[in-house]
């Protein structure tokens, strides 16, 4: 099988405003008429049920001003704490080209911030069926559950079968 080189690039993208897929989108085409060629962008969002989805993609904002503590209490008024962490990542072979989205979801249930690993909002974060919150986890357990995981097989499993089929074309 052949490979495929990727390079991390970290530059500045606009903040984008709306749902989730038009803000991963935009910011692909962005990336991709910065970088002239294909890009993969990266997108998370920390939607809370009872919220119906906020803070979504805004959740980067919310943690700076209010802090994983703050996340579990903007919930307190509501029975219902469950949440799903998605991560987006778009690809697009350029900036006018299509960009296709993968999503990978985890689903469970914002908790009493616990655990001093990962990053931003991973100790409030309880994923369905485990009784650690992401912070708590090893990276190795973390790893085989996590939205960013699910996403990235699904963009692998895209580039493979595009690879197959720009062989049978040639």
């Amino acid at each position: 099988m052949e490979g495929y080189a990727v390079k991390y690039m970290k530059f500045d993208l606009p903040e984008y405003q709306g749902e989730p897929d038009f803000i991963s989108e935009a910011k692909c085409k962005c990336a991709a008429s910065i970088v002239k060629g294909p890009v993969i962008t990266e997108d998370t969002s920390l939607a809370f049920d009872a919220l119906h989805g906020l803070p979504g993609p805004y959740v980067k904002w919310f943690l700076d001003k209010l802090g994983p503590d703050g996340l579990y209490k903007l919930l307190s008024g509501f029975e219902d704490k469950s949440a799903s962490a998605i991560c987006t990542l778009a690809f697009s072979e350029g900036s006018e080209q299509t960009v296709h989205l993968f999503h990978g979801i985890t689903r469970g249930k914002i908790v009493v911030p616990k655990g001093n690993k990962g990053f931003g909002w991973d100790s409030c974060f309880l994923p369905e069926g485990k009784d650690k919150t992401y912070a708590e986890l090893t990276f190795e357990e973390k790893n085989t559950i996590s939205h960013r995981r699910k996403a990235l097989l699904s963009l692998k499993d895209y580039l493979l079968q595009r690879n197959k089929l720009l062989k049978k074309e040639s």
